[in-house]
């Protein structure tokens, strides 16, 4: 059994500034919060959206004036017909409570009802098996949800719960999407288009390129499941950095490339801040046309309130200190790519993917990939992924993800037999896979892994 290595920080600057930004707590270290406007208040300003407003300021991207149109009449049709009676702030953002049956995944899929979740049996891991324990759990905050309980109302008063049939919304905003050129690069997962798998190259180089440490499995499967270690390391924005992120893919292989993903990103560029948030992915065309993040677009039907898409959480992990960690999951269940959030044997169902969204590729009936592990995007330097601290660095030390495995067609379930990729190690490695053990309840780390590196300029 592998020993959890306990190295002090990373001796260089930008290992220990990570290391100093990471264990903030999200919200109380967050900035000055925007002045609260009603919804009534923010679609009135959308429609009366003057261009040379957005072309002119310092931050935006925004192409054109034709472009920032587009822009106005895709915000408005999202929110068409939605009444919204509870509005509050959660960090720099707006969020909305929308009644479940006018948010956009309902009204596209022309949804005459929800769908039933998995039952709760679904969720179980494989079976028990014996094993050494690694790593103190003590230490780990497993979240049932983003916010602590002291994070459920807003400065100003506005309850950051939504009542029962409203769903939280992310507002989507005129002056998020003028961060980007266009309505496009804006719905793609990063803004040149450029983005793919971990396990695929892109030749030739793009404008971004992408760096990863990852492990992965060619399976045929109905979802898979993965215990993300949490944390939020600096983005440079100044020296063109673009997001950090750690997650799951769930991908269709056989034919064009389909996706559902899931997990925390760093991305200043689209949320406006330093603090890693709640994500979510799919795309039916290997990322061309189709995709798109969270509720920004007409995909993801959310059946549950107690996650917020987009939003920050209120506790990251520290180097050597305490850890934080949430569980993700995908289960194909009557026709409907299911996402299970919450924590090991507590797993709230919050939404699903409907499978007629990949028409009739290999996402309709099941995926034949998992990966897992972290990604940054950059030009000529790219930031930390996970802790910032390379993988060997080892338990509260290095990002982990932990509790692994996947569900076959027909439902049983099986811990993972995962491959190692590490296609920039002198800026991002992994440690693993492991066997820690399944003994609960003291032991369930299952197969695990460390991830994650400082990044730099020579990756």
């Amino acid at each position: 059994m592998k020993r959890i290595p306990r190295t002090p920080c990373i001796s260089f600057a930008l290992a220990c500034l990570c290391a100093a930004l990471v264990g903030a707590s999200s919200l109380a270290a967050a900035t000055t919060q925007p002045a609260f406007v009603p919804f009534q208040q923010f679609l009135h300003d959308i429609q009366s959206a003057d261009a040379g407003s957005y072309l002119i300021q310092g931050r935006n991207a925004l192409k054109d004036s034709a472009s920032l149109v587009e822009m106005q009449r895709y915000v408005l049709n999202l929110y068409q017909d939605v009444h919204v009676s509870q509005s509050f702030l959660l960090g720099n953002d707006h969020f909305d409570c929308v009644p479940m049956a006018e948010q956009p995944g309902v009204r596209r899929h022309g949804l005459a009802r929800i769908a039933t979740p998995p039952p709760v049996t679904a969720s179980l891991q494989p079976g028990t098996m014996g094993g050494g324990q690694v790593g103190s759990l003590d230490q780990v905050t497993a979240i049932p949800s983003q916010l602590a309980e002291n994070d459920r109302v807003d400065t100003l008063g506005h309850s950051r719960v939504c009542a029962t049939g409203t769903i939280p919304m992310r507002r989507v905003t005129l002056q998020e999407l003028a961060r980007f050129p266009s309505l496009q690069a804006y719905l793609q997962k990063t803004p040149d288009g450029a983005e793919h798998l971990p396990s695929k190259r892109i030749v030739p180089p793009q404008v971004y390129s992408h760096k990863y440490s990852y492990t992965y499995q060619n399976v045929t499967n109905i979802g898979q499941t993965d215990t993300i270690n949490l944390w939020s390391p600096y983005v440079d924005t100044g020296a063109d950095q673009i997001f950090s992120l750690a997650q799951s893919w769930t991908v269709g292989t056989t034919g064009t490339t389909q996706t559902a993903e899931v997990g925390w990103q760093n991305y200043p560029g689209k949320y406006g801040d330093e603090r890693s948030r709640l994500f979510i992915y799919w795309t039916a065309d290997g990322y061309q046309s189709t995709g798109c993040y969270n509720l920004d677009c007409s995909a993801f039907v959310q059946t549950n309130s107690s996650w917020y898409f987009g939003g920050p959480f209120s506790n990251y992990s520290t180097v050597g200190g305490a850890q934080y960690e949430f569980l993700a999951q995908y289960y194909l269940y009557q026709g409907n790519w299911w996402l299970g959030l919450g924590t090991p044997g507590n797993v709230t169902w919050v939404g699903y993917y409907p499978a007629s969204l990949y028409g009739s590729g290999p996402m309709s009936t099941s995926a034949q990939l998992i990966e897992f592990g972290s990604e940054s995007v950059g030009s000529t330097s790219w930031p930390a992924e996970g802790s910032g601290n390379f993988a060997s660095a080892g338990w509260s030390y290095a990002g982990y993800q932990r509790q692994v495995w996947y569900w076959a067609p027909g439902g049983a379930a099986y811990w993972v037999s995962l491959s190692v990729g590490q296609p920039s190690p002198s800026c991002y490695t992994i440690d693993g896979p492991y066997w820690g053990g399944y003994t609960p309840p003291s032991n369930y780390w299952g197969y695990y892994f460390y991830f994650g590196g400082p990044g730099g300029t020579s990756c």
